[in-house]
């Protein structure tokens, strides 16, 4: 297999690139690193079916030769990220998605959109299924990422209808694992930090919003089951293990033995109040449900950091 992973030096797109190493898969890895970076991948450089293109996939756009799978991962996902570079995230969204359709249409490959939990909004519907259509603010601050992934989950659709594109879409669960920036503002990354650091761990709003964290190992093997399917979806790859803010800082400081005080700070605009994936659509279409249990996934991540931040590295690095 040759394979295409746009945003293959970000956090998700690049423990793909090293599974499908691994499994004997040819991969180039497509990045502008907006906001990955080659550091991600630095370990798979030497290996001889790796390639990786510095690229801006809204952007003219070729590789040569053939392609089987593209992966389109290529998206800021973090709330400070899309927020800090909103016109880009719509961009991605949209001409890049186009670029990375059309590319896939004209090497007759597997096509995977990277799509989001986040399309399902602030939900009235919970858990939340794939039928669900959301609950969206167009014109709130989060839209830039919402509705980018929304107009990639459509395009992707015309593209299979009407152009006969081998197409899959995976909506995404509040992924998490070594190798997310400590800096890069979403709730574990931040957790952890503050907790291994001593600083006061600070939770928005009251904490009683729930997320249902996945493993990125467990989010990796359901993409490529997707990928190796032919179903279309879209289909839910998460774990429905649902934890309140509240008790994912308490579960990160029990982990990291921390004396953090727990704080409480503004809550962002339009943040979802409640989030879990009904999963049964993936067990039986993908034979796929994650497994890594939430203290085990957390304690990993907690010991990756630990190290980074014990390393001498300067914070500066560590958060871009």
């Amino acid at each position: 297999m040759r394979a295409l992973v746009t945003g293959g030096a970000g956090f998700l797109g690049s423990y793909l690139c090293e599974r499908l190493l691994d499994e004997g898969a040819q991969v180039i890895c497509m990045d502008s690193f907006l906001t990955g970076g080659p550091r991600n991948v630095e370990h798979l450089i030497d290996r001889p079916a790796f390639r990786i293109i510095e690229c801006d996939l809204t952007g003219y756009v070729h590789v040569p030769d053939r392609l089987d799978l593209v992966l389109h991962f290529a998206s800021a996902a973090s709330p400070a990220d899309y927020l800090r570079y909103p016109i880009e995230t719509l961009r991605v969204g949209s001409v890049g998605t186009l670029h990375a359709l059309g590319l896939a249409r004209e090497k007759g490959a597997r096509f995977v959109l990277a799509s989001t939990s986040e399309v399902y909004g602030d939900p009235l519907e919970h858990p939340q299924r794939e039928t669900y259509w959301g609950n969206v603010n167009p014109v709130g601050p989060r839209s830039v990422y919402d509705e980018a992934k929304r107009f990639a989950e459509s395009l992707t659709t015309a593209y299979r209808h009407s152009r006969g594109t081998d197409t899959g879409i995976v909506r995404i669960f509040n992924t998490y694992g070594p190798r997310m920036r400590p800096f890069d503002g979403r709730a574990i990354p931040t957790f952890i930090r503050q907790a291994l650091l001593g600083e006061p761990i600070t939770i928005t709003g009251d904490g009683t919003q729930t997320r249902s964290i996945c493993y990125v190992d467990d989010t990796v093997a359901g993409v490529l089951a997707m990928a190796g399917s032919d179903f279309a979806g879209p289909v839910n790859i998460g774990n429905p293990d649902e934890l309140t803010m509240v008790e994912l800082a308490g579960l990160i400081k029990e982990l990291s033995g921390s004396s953090s005080p727990i704080e409480f700070v503004d809550r962002p605009a339009d943040d979802p109040q409640v989030r879990r994936p009904d999963t049964s659509l993936a067990a039986e279409r993908l034979g796929w449900r994650a497994v890594v249990p939430a203290a085990e996934g957390l304690r990993r991540t907690i010991d990756w950091l630990a190290a980074e931040l014990s390393a001498g590295e300067p914070l500066a690095r560590l958060s871009t």
